[in-house]
């Protein structure tokens, strides 16, 4: 009777008892480069909201490294197209396999809230992209960016610590030589506005 009863318990306890498993074991290092219409600089940066309606952008995400469980995302690159707090288009490097795909689609809802809330599509296209210091440029199917990067005292790139957003560490202040966008869903030309590239580490261990 004490066997059928401790067994019985359990069986509450494993209904009752809130899931642990549904939390999936992720992390990702990546390095972001961002123009958008706003001048320079972007107060969404720093917690504030756009000073320049509609904040229209795009912005490079290149993993550097990461997971999601089992599955490898080291160089898997990432451009969103966006009117802030609108809508967005997610591009995904088209050199990707099936299962990074599968896990970044995962990992949206995760890592990219505020990007995933308006997303349109999210698909795989070729990005290009070239990083240095001084300048940098990438490009998908609808849109192109390059933006120099600001110099200060001493002729050095002007940087930025501790900002509010784990993904905007390690912040370098850039300004857009040409930043365009055009589909049907808009059409912008920017010169001018505020860029910046930065560090992205965030995971489900932070």
């Amino acid at each position: 009777m004490r066997t059928l009863l401790f067994a019985a318990a359990l069986v509450v306890l494993a209904v009752t008892a809130p899931s642990r498993a549904a939390a999936p074991n992720w992390h990702v290092t990546a390095t972001v480069a961002e123009s958008c219409s706003c001048t320079v600089s972007c107060s969404c940066n720093f917690g504030g909201s756009p000073n320049r309606n509609p904040c229209e952008g795009n912005r490079l995400i290149a993993i550097t490294s990461g997971h999601y469980e089992d599955v490898d995302l080291a160089g898997v690159a990432l451009l969103v197209t966006f009117t802030m707090r609108d809508w967005s288009k997610i591009y995904v490097s088209d050199t990707v396999s099936a299962k990074q795909m599968a896990a970044v689609e995962a990992l949206l809802p995760i890592a990219f809230a505020g990007f995933h809330r308006g997303m349109l599509s999210f698909t795989k296209a070729p990005i290009t992209m070239d990083i240095t210091e001084k300048r940098v440029k990438f490009s998908g199917p609808e849109s192109s960016v390059e933006m120099e990067a600001m110099t200060g005292f001493g002729g050095k790139p002007v940087k930025i610590l501790n900002l509010p957003n784990p993904a905007y560490q390690d912040y370098t202040q850039y300004r857009s030589v040409s930043h365009t966008h055009a589909s049907d869903k808009a059409k912008w030309s920017h010169s001018g506005t505020n860029g910046f590239t930065s560090t992205m580490d965030v995971g489900s261990d932070k």
